[in-house]
């Protein structure tokens, strides 16, 4: 444990959503959930007014809209989060060459390591300041003298807060805490705690090490008890490894055709394979999730004859590894991972092939049994994705249905909310974009179109709660 808190833990508040509500200043000061949309969504974020009505991450999204019917309901766009993520890392990376980043809003920093414990609070007050000015979006900070104490200190801190933990009042804080504050403790180890007579942090050290031994075992025991006690020794270790890149998908009905499995699991290839080649490594094992219609969960890998990066490898892998699961069920989930990760590819196709081919023989990929189906995308529109009208300029999407699409003109420059317009959903003047950014290098508005701005002959606006598909 450090004699001063010179371990920084930096959270930005409700980030998903908080970045939609800079970018949409129509829902600024509005509840505003962010997740997947379909029957099986789960809430990645909600914003703080979205929170007053018990919606929160992880939630069924169903129960969301139950719990908070007039919020905005929004796909998430992972593409403007990343770039915000990393103007904030670089933003952390003035401060100390030692960060620990958890997530894409959420990093630990060692003060000591970039010579700036002398006035931890002062550095803390100015990295708000600074991400504020830039981002637009706010952050929680909580400093220590261990990790563990840093990161309740900014939980502490929400929203938009500082918390300082000084040397000495450690339990003052741990104490009154439920045990669920605590790292490793999940609904299970907490009721079995409860079960004990221990709800608090401070029931955890009044119990006593052997008591927690004796309950949950050597290891977590021990390491439990000493968390509750405020010690906690773990340094912020750089570039933690990645062990293994994945996505996955649930579908909103149960997939029956084993096509439409094929087809999925090749998309799910696909994407994987973008994250590998972005985070520039490589990897040997491929592993298929599938999640059936009774909920069991089966996982089946593959190990190749050596690292890559190409999709067609994946794509192929994973699909032979899916023909071995039995899903005439039907199928929740799929997911496609990469495992074994390197820093290097094998260049060679071939490679990965366990057959073997004469000198001067034509490689001939392999064709697929029968067609994939090729849902058409090309009028599929998603609340909350950035659009382009030839006329009108730049907006999001609000809301879609029965062959119509509902835009809202502005952006993030904006004082005011944009006007509505609703339009066939296959106008030709419609086109999807990418995301402007909420404050231009140079600290410039980004450009807005005039004709954005416009007023007059918009259709009145619909409600955000019953517009969302």
């Amino acid at each position: 444990m450090r004699s001063a808190p010179t371990i920084l833990h930096l959270d930005m508040d409700a980030f998903f959503a908080a970045v939609e509500q800079a970018s949409k200043p129509s829902l600024r000061g509005k509840p505003v959930v962010v997740g997947g949309l379909g029957p099986r969504g789960v809430v990645s974020t909600a914003s703080y007014e979205a929170r007053v009505h018990g919606v929160h991450s992880a939630m069924a999204m169903a129960h969301a809209r139950r719990l908070c019917p007039n919020a905005a309901y929004l796909f998430p766009r992972f593409g403007i989060y990343r770039s915000i993520s990393e103007t904030v890392m670089a933003l952390l990376g003035e401060v100390s060459p030692l960060i620990e980043p958890l997530s894409l809003d959420e990093a630990f920093v060692d003060l000591e390591a970039g010579d700036l414990a002398d006035d931890p609070r002062a550095v803390a007050e100015g990295l708000r300041a600074r991400i504020r000015a830039i981002t637009g979006l706010t952050a929680s900070v909580g400093l220590a003298g261990s990790k563990l104490l840093a990161k309740i200190a900014s939980e502490q801190a929400k929203p938009d807060g500082l918390v300082v933990v000084q040397p000495g009042t450690e339990r003052a804080l741990l104490d009154p805490l439920p045990v669920r504050t605590l790292w490793g403790v999940g609904p299970a180890t907490a009721e079995h705690l409860r079960k004990a007579g221990i709800v608090t942090v401070a029931e955890i050290v009044h119990a006593g090490e052997a008591e927690l031994v004796r309950l949950l075992g050597k290891a977590h025991g021990a390491s439990l008890h000493a968390m509750a006690a405020g010690l906690d020794n773990r340094p912020v270790v750089a570039d933690r490894d990645v062990k293994s890149i994945s996505v996955e998908d649930t579908f909103d009905s149960d997939l029956h055709d084993r096509a439409h499995v094929r087809y999925e699991i090749d998309r799910l290839a696909d994407r994987c394979v973008q994250r590998l080649r972005g985070a520039g490594r490589s990897g040997r094992t491929v592993v298929v999730k599938v999640r059936r219609y009774d909920f069991s969960t089966l996982t089946r890998s593959e190990t190749l004859r050596a690292p890559t990066d190409d999709p067609a490898v994946v794509r192929e892998t994973a699909r032979r590894l899916v023909e071995a699961v039995d899903t005439t069920g039907g199928v929740r989930l799929l997911g496609v991972g990469v495992a074994g990760l390197a820093d290097f590819t094998q260049e060679d196709l071939f490679a990965q092939h366990a057959g073997e081919q004469e000198p001067g023989e034509e490689f001939v990929p392999e064709l697929p049994a029968e067609p994939r189906p090729q849902p058409d995308r090309t009028h599929h529109w998603l609340p909350g994705q950035d659009v382009t009208h030839e006329e009108y300029g730049a907006g999001w999407v609000q809301g879609s249905g029965v062959g119509r699409v509902t835009v809202r003109f502005e952006v993030p420059t904006d004082t005011v909310p944009g006007r509505v317009r609703t339009f066939a959903v296959d106008d030709p003047a419609l086109a999807h974009t990418e995301p402007l950014p909420l404050v231009a290098a140079g600290g410039q508005s980004p450009a807005t179109s005039p004709k954005s701005r416009s007023g007059g002959g918009g259709e009145s606006e619909p409600d955000l709660g019953t517009s969302m598909p």
